[in-house]
């Protein structure tokens, strides 16, 4: 008997970008050499060749945005329907799980929620309508429902009176650094090892709730250095408010940094990291930072505080500078409770959010949904 057919739906980037590809990423390379695998993704001139033993199909972008991911997901199903025999289909992504219905008759399904994406501020009000008949597809679907935010799984249970088994997101063990180009990264910058904020999100939107950090860090005058990492375009004009109203502080923007051997190394030599996003899923970044020993603060919104207690990161009111200056204060003036927090921290995750774990969970699913 051969390996078992498992294909990921709903994957845009390969190699990762961070956020739900890197987290499909990080599956495949735990389940590869158990299962036969086929991922879908944006034609670039990496994929093929990423991660040995996995088939890559890959599409050319034809729009930009929401509406091209619509159009990527649409091929992409017409191809599933078409050209595979997969056993099992991983749908990842609410907007992804409009196509749920499309896949019954071809494969057992499952389908997992990374967030609910319509709560995010940079979508218009089409496309908020948009992800909400998604997010009702996946909730009324036969599929078998995951999520990897357990206040999103309650709320799904509790709203739907549908079962979702929550399975968070996981990090690697041992990560790796890139210490070296760090170090000339940050000499471009003219910036110092230990002598900077650090901020970073794949996307730099409202919700990330940077304008908080900037408040907060303005109440302090604070003079030193803020490193800023993300990409800028889709939401230029808070982007620019922002530079504006902040101009005063020495912020730095280098941009969306994908290299993550690069962006923990940036983190470590960080003198402190900045979380305060006003609404999560379950961020895998958060989960990231936290394997670099780096003292984090982060808002305390429910997504964070399911991973985190106050003995491994220090919180602060969600949306609120004056609480966050206080908090920034407070922990500068604290090197071993925060040194000490970090090192709790990472234990933690090492003894529940390991991805060796996270994937046998799956594992375990598919078995259960082939035996059914």
């Amino acid at each position: 008997m051969g390996k078992i057919k498992l294909l990921f739906f709903g994957i845009k980037y390969f190699p990762s970008k961070g956020g739900t590809s890197r987290v499909a990423e990080n599956l495949i390379r735990q389940m590869k050499d158990e299962f036969d695998i086929t991922i879908f993704c944006y034609k670039t001139r990496l994929s093929q060749q990423h991660i040995n033993g996995v088939k890559v199909i890959e599409f050319y972008p034809i729009f930009k945005g929401s509406i091209g991911a619509f159009f990527y997901f649409l091929q992409s199903a017409f191809y599933l329907l078409l050209f595979c025999k997969p056993d099992i289909i991983h749908v990842h992504k609410i907007d992804a799980c409009l196509f749920i219905p499309w896949f019954y008759k071809k494969a057992k399904i499952i389908a997992t929620s990374h967030e609910s994406p319509y709560m995010r501020d940079k979508w218009s009000l089409l496309e908020k309508k948009f992800f909400k008949l998604s997010e009702q597809i996946y909730i009324r679907s036969n599929a078998t429902l995951t999520s990897i935010s357990k206040p999103l799984t309650e709320t799904y249970e509790s709203e739907y009176g549908r079962k979702v088994k929550y399975i968070p997101n996981g990090i690697s063990i041992s990560p790796v650094y890139n210490d070296k180009k760090a170090e000339k990264y940050l000499a471009h910058l003219n910036l110092n090892p230990g002598n900077y904020i650090f901020f970073a999100a794949r996307r730099i939107m409202k919700t990330k709730g940077l304008h908080t950090m900037f408040e907060a860090l303005s109440q302090l005058n604070y003079q030193g250095n803020i490193l800023v990492a993300g990409d800028l375009k889709h939401a230029s004009s808070y982007i620019q408010e922002l530079k504006i109203k902040f101009a005063h502080l020495q912020v730095i923007y280098p941009g969306y940094i994908g290299e993550l051997p690069l962006l923990l190394s940036l983190i470590k030599h960080s003198r402190l990291f900045v979380f305060p996003s006003e609404t999560e899923g379950m961020s895998i970044m958060l989960l990231e930072a936290a394997t670099t020993l780096t003292p984090i603060i982060c808002s305390d919104i429910k997504e964070n505080k399911e991973v985190f207690n106050d003995n491994h990161v220090t919180y602060f009111r969600n949306k609120d500078a004056a609480d966050l200056a206080d908090k920034i204060q407070t922990t500068l003036n604290n090197h071993k409770i925060l040194n000490l927090k970090a090192e709790n921290a990472l234990k933690h995750i090492k003894n529940h959010y390991t991805w060796d774990k996270i994937a046998k969970e799956y594992v375990n699913l598919y078995a259960s949904l082939l035996k059914n």
